[in-house]
């Protein structure tokens, strides 16, 4: 059978519930940087389900008032522009911080062009021989978050060559005040957020493009007609006009994030990174430590390089405690 995607995500539940022999609801899933909750989705409209999409029906205006911005595109997914930017360009050279979400340095290969992958300390030198620098802030996995200035600074250098800086910011809701989104009508200059993450709809896919309205116009003809669908416009708009819940739901995910990071740390894996949404840990015993809670029915994101373990946020109390179990019996195990 065709599996759809050739690169290693979280969230692949099924396969753990096959290979562990354990049945899918029994399972608590950490292996995404998704928010595990949300709030009491609204009616969806019959005409969104019965009619084709169409513009002006509220979603631009709610996603530019969200973002602070004056120009976006809708898209299906932020991975739908992640796999369209690189077809408007032609045999660019493309700085990639490493490690960073793979789909990105797949994209850019598929399309034939020259990839760099850089360390941050590397990312002043490469500059010059750059066309295209791309990050994602704050980094998935190792939360790494980059100041604004810095970026700026970066990307000032790369416009004067007619060179882009793509920053791919789909854990930036919970510390709005770090984003690029008011500055994404530079030229050269491409902001990418996320829907999904923050409001824990993952499903809907859906994510948003800030841009100059010229590229934003190019990529939108690339991407076709009816990119969104008309029940995922009507469930986004009445979200993103809902100033009190994303308040309620920033404050959740920053408490809940720290408290992750607490745990962690009591069990002997203080974080090296992370942010709201998840908590990045490197450890030599990465690979053990996977297999440990996926055996207890816990499942984590496993990275190679570096030995690391990406936590996602419990739903509930009673995910919280199993955790915290799981962890305490593995270190006294390991003892």
């Amino acid at each position: 059978m065709f599996e759809q995607g050739g690169l290693e995500h979280g969230g692949r539940l099924r396969a753990a519930a096959l290979r562990f022999g354990i049945p899918l609801a029994d399972w608590l899933d950490l292996s995404t940087g998704i928010a595990p909750y949300g709030w009491a989705l609204p009616a969806i409209p019959a005409a969104a389900w019965t009619r084709l999409p169409e513009l002006h029906d509220g979603l631009e205006i709610a996603a530019r008032d969200y973002y602070g911005v004056a120009s976006l595109l809708p898209v299906a997914g932020s991975q739908a522009a992640i796999q369209a930017l690189p077809r408007l360009r032609r045999d660019a050279r493309v700085g990639l911080l490493a490690p960073a979400y793979a789909e990105h340095a797949a994209a850019w290969r598929r399309e034939g062009h020259r990839l760099l992958e850089l360390s941050e300390a590397g990312i002043p030198r490469a500059l010059e021989r750059l066309d295209v620098l791309l990050l994602v802030n704050p980094n998935n996995p190792s939360g790494r978050r980059f100041a604004p200035a810095q970026l700026l600074a970066w990307h000032a250098r790369l416009a004067q060559r007619g060179g882009w800086l793509v920053v791919d910011e789909a854990f930036i809701d919970c510390t709005p005040a770090h984003s690029l989104a008011a500055h994404s009508d530079l030229p050269g200059l491409i902001v990418l957020r996320s829907f999904g993450k923050f409001f824990g709809l993952a499903g809907i896919r859906l994510g948003f493009v800030l841009a100059q309205p010229a590229l934003l116009e190019q990529l939108a003809e690339l991407l076709g007609p009816w990119a969104v669908s008309g029940p995922a416009r009507a469930v986004a708009t009445a979200l993103l006009q809902d100033q009190a819940g994303q308040q309620r739901q920033r404050q959740r995910l920053l408490a809940d994030g720290e408290r992750l990071a607490v745990l962690l740390g009591a069990q002997g894996l203080t974080p090296t990174g992370g942010c709201a949404l998840f908590q990045f840990c490197c450890t030599p015993r990465a690979a053990e430590l996977h297999e440990f809670l996926a055996g207890n029915g816990i499942l984590t994101r496993l990275f190679d390089s570096p030995r690391s373990l990406r936590f996602g946020l419990p739903a509930d109390e009673p995910g919280w405690q199993r955790l915290e179990q799981a962890l305490q019996v593995f270190t006294k195990e390991s003892a």
